[in-house]
């Protein structure tokens, strides 16, 4: 009788070498946006068990990039309510 695949003991194997995913990062134009986003390219050196960390370094800066745009101050809200009439002293 041939032996059971699945009783058979698995073949040990060395991991992988990191290697580049080839993820094409594409400028924002936006120089703090654009330095975390060339942050993910650590992740092409680094073994999968550390790429969580780089993740999430480049998620908690996005998220504070994001959180300074709301806290900027930015212009004044235009009035909808309308002028009053402009009073004329039209006495001579």
């Amino acid at each position: 009788m041939p032996p059971d695949p699945a009783q058979a003991a698995p073949e040990a194997r060395e991991p992988a070498a990191p290697g580049p995913l080839g993820v094409a990062r594409t400028p924002t134009g936006d120089a703090g946006v654009d330095a975390l986003l060339a942050r993910l390219a650590d992740a092409d050196r680094l073994p999968a068990d550390a790429h969580p960390q780089v993740y999430e370094d480049v998620h908690q800066g996005l998220r504070e990039t994001l959180a300074a745009l709301d806290a900027r101050p930015g212009p004044v809200p235009v009035s909808r309510e309308p002028s009053p009439s402009p009073s004329y002293d039209l006495r001579s």
